[in-house]
């Protein structure tokens, strides 16, 4: 099963300005048929005290490129796709350079999606493996924000 809306990565960029990406510095680098892949850099805004990536910085972009592919398989006429559930297993340290997050579909129903999302370093070790399942609901009022920016 393919996207259905085909955005370029710089077209799903702007469309995340002024956002929780935008402000960690996550960047969507590639779109295929039915993945995507977001970086993010290891950083002071993504770090924790020790100088670590924060797992939440990981949760953030897990959930980041789950619901951005989510929602690319949808008409968002009718319906948009918002988190329900996310878990994540840190598996390494990241202490510097990116991080990088694919997210792949392990199932798309008309009701719920779920999301095998991988999180891996500059040397392609996996530090993160992470599972979203999203919710598909009837677009409302309340979820309308910017949705012609990736229709």
């Amino acid at each position: 099963m393919d996207f259905l809306i085909k955005p370029s990565p710089q077209e799903l960029n702007n469309y995340c300005k002024n956002t929780i990406a935008d402000f960690l510095g996550i960047e969507f680098i590639e779109t295929g048929d039915n993945y995507l892949i977001a970086r993010m850099p290891v950083n002071e805004r993504t770090q924790q005290p020790l100088g670590l990536l924060h797992g939440g910085a990981s949760c953030v972009l897990a959930e980041q490129a789950g619901s951005m592919a989510a929602n690319l398989f949808l008409n968002r006429d009718t319906h948009v796709a918002l988190g329900l559930d996310i878990n994540a297993n840190h598996l390494k340290a990241a202490r510097k350079g990116y991080v990088f997050a694919k997210a792949i579909p392990i199932h798309i129903g008309a009701r719920t999606q779920v999301w095998e999302i991988k999180i891996t370093d500059e040397k392609n070790e996996l530090t993160c493996i992470s599972r979203l399942t999203m919710a598909v609901i009837p677009v409302s009022p309340d979820t309308q924000r910017k949705q012609e920016l990736i229709s």
